[in-house]
């Protein structure tokens, strides 16, 4: 199971990735067209939507890799000095810690995206559901959730990592 959520987080970095390869050739598509408005080109209609939305999705799709791959930033300062059983405390705490914030996270965005979809929210040049976007990084955020359920039952020694895993090569301290 442990190493299903591995893959899942993976793919969905992967399709962040490629959501952000889109959203960045449809920003120069935009720019060339704005710089050659004189021979009857134009800008993207709803750039900056589809740009806001689109990097958003892919933030969401992103995290729960980059957590599982230990690619968020630390402060070594203290961190590498003390002892080991400290340093899994604090990594421990700050799992636990992380896990819940993102809980409350994935509900908020939960309760935004039926308040969007109820009042028929959106945005204003594409006329695109704003909900929709609440709904792609609601996906991306529960996936979050469940990669910082299994790295911290991991963390705690209640599960393993998958084969082939190797955590120190990953460490980001």
């Amino acid at each position: 199971m442990i190493a299903f959520i591995y893959r899942l987080s993976n793919w969905t970095a992967i399709v962040g990735g490629i959501l952000l390869v889109a959203v960045t050739l449809m920003a120069v598509t935009s720019v060339i067209g704005r710089a050659l408005i004189g021979i009857g080109l134009g800008p993207v209609p709803g750039d900056y939507e589809l740009a806001e939305a689109g990097i958003g999705i892919a933030i969401f799709y992103f995290l729960p890799w980059c957590y599982l791959r230990g690619g968020h930033a630390t402060v070594d300062l203290l961190y590498m000095h003390m002892p080991k059983w400290f340093r899994t405390a604090v990594d421990l705490f700050s799992d636990i810690a992380m896990l819940l914030i993102w809980i409350v996270l994935t509900w908020k965005l939960w309760e935004g995206m039926l308040e969007k979809k109820e009042y028929m929210e959106t945005t204003f040049i594409l006329q695109m559901p704003v909900w929709w976007a609440y709904a792609l990084c609601f996906g991306g955020a529960v996936v979050g959730c469940i990669a910082y359920v299994a790295k911290t039952l991991t963390r705690m020694g209640l599960a393993s990592e998958p084969a082939g895993w190797t955590v120190e090569a990953n460490a980001g301290h």
